[in-house]
């Protein structure tokens, strides 16, 4: 059985590709800060485990490496996938602001990819990076999300170029707009009805809708998958042709 560890899997697009794993018959660890709702995902399926926990600093991620490799005995892909959106401009965004920000989005998946590479390196494994549009892009008052994301998908091509001789393939998945609960916390943090907000996105896309978690999930699995293996170094937009 092959193994996959996904971050931000509590909720939103790292719970649905969490399940898009298990469905495909893959072990699951599945991290994330939410112990209750990490219980809640892993209950959906009985080849999932769970990690809870802060990954703020290269330690954290290198235990979370290891309760993965103890768990279950090897490592094929490292997903990527927790994020933070903080909306403001440049005269808006704090010092804590940017920082936990580029610790979360940039320095996580740096320590962790860093601390799987040797186990990824013996299964030929791959490596999935949830960036953004924004990180192809930019965008309005997503000053240090579209830094952070713009981070990652360079830091994604840099890693494959090192690395694909050796068997290892990197890849970022860059979604639009998607009905997470990240989307909704932010049309409740501008005091905006959520409805409001989903329709705008959908009117916004070039194909009139807006992405479901499970549709990114479809992408990681693929890209995860043998089908996918003369991939890597890509940075595949996920937005119904927003960035076309």
């Amino acid at each position: 059985m092959k193994v996959a560890l996904v971050t931000g899997a509590s909720s939103g697009i790292g719970a649905a590709i969490a399940l898009e794993f298990a469905g495909a018959g893959w072990g699951i660890m599945a991290a994330g800060r939410d112990e209750e709702r990490l219980a809640e995902v892993a209950d959906e399926s009985e080849n999932i485990a769970t990690w809870a926990g802060e990954l703020g600093s290269s330690d954290d991620c290198d235990e979370l490496i290891v309760d993965t490799i103890e768990e279950f005995g090897t490592l094929d892909c490292l997903v990527n996938s927790a994020g933070i959106y903080i909306p403001a401009d440049i005269s808006e965004t704090s010092d804590d602001d940017w920082r936990t920000t580029m610790s979360i989005n940039v320095d996580v998946p740096f320590y962790l990819s860093r601390s799987a590479l040797p186990h990824l390196l013996r299964t030929s494994g791959s490596i999935v990076n949830i960036a953004s549009d924004w990180g192809l892009q930019g965008g309005e008052r997503a000053l240090a999300y579209c830094a952070s994301k713009g981070a990652i998908v360079l830091l994604t091509k840099a890693m494959a170029l090192d690395h694909s001789g050796e068997g290892l393939r990197v890849n970022a998945v860059c979604p639009g707009d998607v009905d997470t609960p990240m989307l909704t916390a932010n049309a409740e943090d501008r005091g905006i009805d959520v409805a409001t907000v989903l329709a705008e996105a959908a009117e916004r896309s070039p194909n009139g809708r807006i992405a479901t978690p499970e549709d990114v999930a479809a992408l990681v699995v693929f890209l995860a998958s043998d089908a996918a293996q003369h991939i890597t170094g890509a940075a595949i937009p996920i937005d119904g042709g927003a960035t076309a």
